[in-house]
């Protein structure tokens, strides 16, 4: 069996063209497959099935993709790829907000949207091998109050955990162990997404001022992750 065999993918989705296509797609690139068209029965089976990604589209019968997100994220720690309207900042800042790892516009080309979950699959399950033990170099770093583990992909400030999503630790642990260098947002992309930068997605902007509130960083005027304009972000040694 190999790896995508192994691997699960729960499509929420009401329009059943579109989700018997998505999912023949997937199955025929190895993945195991099954659809739910309603929102209020997906959040139990997300739940209880605990699939290795969800593919979330918004308008659903039952309960919308946000309610959805926002009722599974604390009990579901896998991937979601939410699927947003075309250009709509709001729902993708929304979705970020409330915890999905990634979006995709609709309507979204089959191999666009498979290279997002190969993308997305990969860092889960080198998530896991660091939980394992598998991981290489140095796992912990300390910024004064600041804890970041990469092991148990846990932070702590003056000793209280912090509530990051899959996602935010990915971002917080790249630019910790980037402290004193400036990473663009084009290095950004390619390390975190696997995808070029396109020069408007602002799903890092919003990553970095939801991190900032939570390590306790001014917003307006942050010390420890700065924003270097024209250049990127920059995480600095020594506040």
């Amino acid at each position: 069996m190999n790896a995508e065999e192994s691997q699960s993918i729960l499509i929420v989705e009401d329009d059943e063209r579109l989700a018997l296509l998505t999912k023949e797609y997937l199955q025929k690139n190895g993945y195991q497959v099954e659809v739910e068209a309603d929102g209020s029965r997906a959040i139990t089976r997300i739940i209880e099935t605990q699939p290795s990604l969800v593919i979330l589209d918004l308008m659903l019968p039952g309960a919308d993709g946000f309610t959805v997100c926002r009722s599974v994220r604390e009990g579901y720690k896998a991937p979601i790829l939410m699927l947003t309207a075309r250009s709509d900042d709001v729902d993708q800042i929304l979705g970020l907000e409330i915890g999905a790892d990634d979006y995709v516009s609709k309507p979204v080309k089959p191999r666009v949207l498979l290279a997002r979950v190969q993308s997305l699959l990969r860092r889960s399950v080198m998530d896991v091998g660091k939980q394992a033990g598998g991981s290489q170099g140095e796992q912990n770093l300390t910024f004064g109050p600041l804890v970041i583990d990469n092991t148990r992909r846990e932070a702590w400030v003056h000793g209280e955990e912090i509530e990051l999503t899959s996602a935010e630790f990915d971002l917080l642990w790249l630019l910790a162990s980037n402290a004193g260098r400036i990473l663009s947002r084009e290095e950004i992309f390619g390390e975190l997404r696997g995808i070029e930068y396109d020069g408007q997605d602002r799903s890092v902007d919003v990553r970095i001022s939801r991190i900032r509130s939570k390590i306790g960083d001014d917003p307006v005027h942050p010390r420890r992750i700065k924003t270097i304009r024209s250049k990127g972000y920059l995480f600095v040694k020594e506040v």
